[in-house]
């Protein structure tokens, strides 16, 4: 007798999404792995699972539906228990009037459908879902929330984590998922915010804060003590804040976590900024650098003494450029010590210092003391008093590497900053290496993007036409999660100390002054940097323009290096 998945094998192939062959392959898998033959070829990885459901919704005659595409109401877990939503792989996304459209890995199984009717009381519309996703939505819809004869108990006031987890597993599954949701999107930081009604979940991804189905504003108590334990913090105290750390093991992988509480009128509010991890930092390229640049970094950081700044605003990737630059220096011939508030991403071999004012170890403090440690390169987190600033030259000055960042708008503000924290001409000439100013703009999904004309202002305030690059915006797909971007990528400017520039630096030159002077020795501005990558397809110019002023000026020096802007008449000026 022919099933149905004879059927969905035979429309694969007809298809030309797999061959015989691999139809055979897979018909052997699922006898040794007690599965489906279409089950067997997800896990050969044959074919992906979202084309097997998209083509069994097609024999099946039945919608497909992505959840990810949908906001499907949570609270849909009231009508019906976990274990038979668990059962029946299904589940109630949408429900209007007396109709529920059901989710369901098999809508073919009528038996189940009748049962779904019977329980939910309502008439049925079956929908296929691809059966992973069906279980990650029942897995998150069931965590955040408590579905029947799951209620949420009162979390007692003790201190241990038996306390937190014995009859309290709704409490436990949240933080879990919604921790482990984080990670999967890729976040920065997870916000789990209090109002008087409702409790407010979002995650910051590719630098925008983003909202999502959170549990109910009767769990937060509950979550928050969670939290608590797992950072070793104090559970009795709600009226100060709170900062600690937790590691969280998703998918064989540890991500070390900062936790961060503060009390508001409605509670307490907790942010959990995602650390990186040394595995996560990768090369220069990988960050956007252009590749003149990346080969000068490279040169310059193998310098044996001196100094690089790394300056932008706070959230600009500073300090993945930095780790970027101490990954490829930490060799088992250099011995590397670093100074940072907090300390964020651990690296091997490294030595690495947590600053802590509660016990007079400041920046400058800390400083001191690692230099009578034999370094060979030194890490400063920031620099953002006169002393730590004119340790840290004086240490590039006797024989050390130094990497640091710094608060400024440009590359060429930075020699003005430096200045005002004490540090004299002479020696910022003598210690300085080079200058690096960076942001972060967000990369268009490769997935969905599709040709896109600029706005017509926009493209005047570039100086461009719309045929002058291959300009793209992300139409939004289930791999952006229907954003039109993922991902974000640098852009950049290198100030070089050129005989120009260390001129203008000996006299007192202003900021906007050393940066003409610059460019007219061959530096590509951030402007012009992301003005490239927008024209590559890689961002937009929408994007660039939020992150850097741009207006045109008659007295600007275009990069002797750079090929003129099409249809500008006047170099571009940032302030960003």
């Amino acid at each position: 007798m022919i099933g149905h998945d004879d059927f969905v094998l035979a429309a694969l192939v007809e298809e030309g999404l797999v061959t015989r062959e691999g139809v055979e392959q897979a018909r052997r898998h699922a006898v040794e792995s007690d599965r489906s033959p279409s089950e067997a070829l997800s896990a050969l990885d044959i074919v992906d699972a979202r084309t097997i459901a998209l083509v069994r919704a097609q024999v099946a005659e039945y919608p497909f539906v992505d959840p990810a595409q949908f906001d499907v109401n949570f609270g849909n877990t009231k009508l019906l228990a976990r274990s038979t939503a668990e059962t029946m792989c299904a589940f109630p996304l949408f429900l209007v009037g007396d109709i529920a459209t059901v989710g369901m890995a098999n809508p073919l199984d009528l038996k189940a459908v009748d049962q779904l009717r019977s329980m939910l009381k309502v008439d049925i519309e079956p929908v296929l879902v691809e059966a992973g996703a069906l279980h990650n939505l029942i897995e998150r819809a069931y965590a955040l929330t408590a579905g029947p004869r799951e209620a949420v108990t009162q979390v007692p006031d003790a201190a241990s984590d038996e306390a937190l987890t014995t009859g309290k597993e709704p409490i436990v599954a949240a933080v879990n998922q919604i921790i482990a949701q984080g990670i999967d999107l890729g976040a920065s930081d997870i916000h789990i915010g209090p109002d008087e009604r409702e409790l407010h979940l979002r995650y910051r991804i590719d630098g925008t804060l983003q909202p999502f189905k959170g549990p109910p504003i009767d769990m937060h108590t509950g979550l928050v003590q969670r939290l608590k334990v797992m950072a070793d913090l104090d559970l009795t105290q709600t009226r100060r804040p709170q900062d600690g750390k937790l590691r969280y093991v998703h998918n064989n992988r540890t991500v070390d976590i900062r936790l961060s509480l503060i009390p508001t009128v409605s509670g307490e509010n907790v942010v959990m900024r995602v650390l990186a991890t040394a595995a996560g930092i990768r090369g220069f390229a990988e960050l956007g650098f252009p590749a003149d640049q990346t080969a000068f970094f490279h040169d310059v950081i193998e310098s044996p003494y001196g100094m690089i700044l790394v300056t932008g605003p706070t959230g600009s990737g500073k300090t993945t450029t930095l780790y970027t630059a101490l990954k490829m220096l930490n060799t088992p011939d250099r011995n590397i010590m670093t100074i940072e508030d907090p300390v964020e991403i651990r690296m091997p071999l490294m030595r690495q210092v947590q600053t802590n004012s509660e016990i007079g170890m400041t920046f400058a403090s800390a400083l001191r003391s690692i230099l009578r440690q034999d370094p060979d390169v030194v890490f400063v987190g920031e620099i953002r008093d006169d002393e730590t600033a004119r340790i840290s030259v004086q240490a590039a000055l006797t024989g050390h590497l130094v990497l640091s960042s710094l608060h400024t708008n440009d590359a060429a503000g930075s020699i003005p900053r430096l200045r005002d924290l004490g540090v004299p001409p002479f020696a910022v000439n003598a210690a300085m290496l080079c200058v690096i100013a960076q942001r972060l703009v967000k990369r268009v999904c490769a997935e969905c993007a599709k040709s896109h004309t600029p706005d017509r202002v926009l493209l005047e305030k570039f100086g461009l036409k719309p045929t002058d690059g291959r300009f793209v915006r992300g139409a939004g797909c289930i791999k952006c999660g229907n954003q039109g971007v993922r991902g974000r990528v640098g852009i950049y400017e290198l100030l070089k100390l050129t005989p120009t520039v260390r001129r203008l630096v000996e006299k007192l030159a202003s900021a906007a002054e050393i940066r003409r002077g610059a460019v007219a020795d061959g530096m590509k501005e951030m402007w012009y940097d992301g003005l490239e990558k927008a024209k590559m397809g890689l961002t937009t110019l929408e994007d660039i323009g939020r992150v850097v002023a741009v207006q045109a000026t008659e007295d600007d020096v275009e990069p002797s290096s750079a090929p003129a802007t099409p249809g500008a008449s006047a170099a571009l000026k940032v302030a960003a």
